[in-house]
């Protein structure tokens, strides 16, 4: 027996006064009705209706029963308009995983914008490392990784890309010379990722007329070759920005610092590899509104691309 469907039947034949009016108000046949209630009658072990061949009453018990269905009724109907109302409306806790270094430079400054769109939601940001896949634990996840594809049973929306920039201070550069070329790299305090530290060569990618747009130049770099190398990014930026040496930074991060002079490009023709950034979320069924709003405010603020905007906000070098 549906419980709550006969309870419904139970109520409407309570409402209407007979079982006829019930079907006909429920769209059912009166037989329909007539065994529902019959079902209920012995499932309770009770009779809840006296039945006369001219009128329909409630029993002492019927009448009790009744009020108590009516408010079993009433609260899963409020249940139901909360629900609906959870995926139309946003509301709720906002769980965010984001690599530390975007969550810094780049999701942080959005979030006043997104209080405001969104004033009845609140926000767990988790920026624990990198992030190169979704985790079902959070509503989105920012995910930066080098391809231009993912893998993975979840629903990405492309944010952007980043390129690595070779960064270093004005008062570094002053003093130990500007490179012309990427194979004077090898003669300079290099601050570089981790994952990068360890490799032998460094790889950039040369920018300009389409004829020369993606050459690559790989430099040979010397053991130990880097001054600082950690997997912290933010530590990297400050490290180039106190002139400790030439770092490779993510353009998302560098890219304030370059505006405000404390770093400066180096090599401005040329970029390193590129990472590719998604909002990921774990399915696409029955995703909250809060959501949604979300990762549409990232893709309207990122350009939703596999473009650089903060390599195309940078003024131009000559080539």
């Amino acid at each position: 027996m549906d419980q709550v469907r006969t309870l419904r039947v139970f109520a409407r034949v309570a409402s209407e006064g007979s079982f006829a009016g019930a079907a006909r108000s429920l769209d059912m046949a009166p037989a329909v009705v007539t065994r529902a209630i019959a079902e209920l009658e012995a499932y309770l072990g009770a009779r809840l209706l006296h039945r006369t061949t001219r009128s329909l009453a409630l029993t002492d018990v019927g009448a009790t029963y009744l009020e108590q269905a009516l408010r079993v009724l009433a609260d899963l109907k409020d249940a139901d308009v909360q629900a609906g109302a959870a995926a139309t409306q946003a509301s709720g806790t906002l769980r965010i995983l984001c690599p530390p270094a975007f969550a810094v430079h780049q999701l942080a400054p959005l979030l006043p914008r997104l209080r405001v769109l969104l004033p009845r939601v609140s926000m767990e940001l988790v920026a624990r490392g990198p992030v190169d896949m979704a985790d079902e634990d959070y509503d989105v996840s920012i995910v930066s990784v080098p391809q231009s594809t993912l893998q993975g049973d979840f629903v990405a929306r492309q944010l952007a890309s980043s390129n690595f920039l070779l960064c270093a201070a004005p008062s570094y550069l002053a003093q130990r010379g500007r490179p012309q070329h990427p194979d004077e790299l090898p003669g300079h305090d290099g601050l570089l990722p981790a994952v990068s530290a360890v490799r032998r060569e460094l790889t950039l990618f040369r920018d300009g007329p389409p004829e020369n747009t993606g050459a690559a130049h790989i430099v040979r770099m010397p053991t130990p070759h880097a001054v600082l190398s950690t997997g912290h990014i933010d530590i990297l930026l400050a490290a180039a920005v106190a002139g400790l040496g030439i770092a490779g930074l993510p353009s998302f991060a560098s890219a304030q610092a370059l505006r405000e002079g404390s770093l400066e490009r180096v090599l401005p023709q040329w970029r390193g590899s590129r990472l590719f950034l998604y909002a990921a979320i774990p399915s696409r069924q029955h995703v909250p509104a809060r959501t949604r709003a979300f990762v549409d405010l990232l893709v309207q603020a990122f350009g939703g691309t596999d473009a650089d905007p903060w390599l195309t906000a940078q003024p131009r070098p000559d080539i």
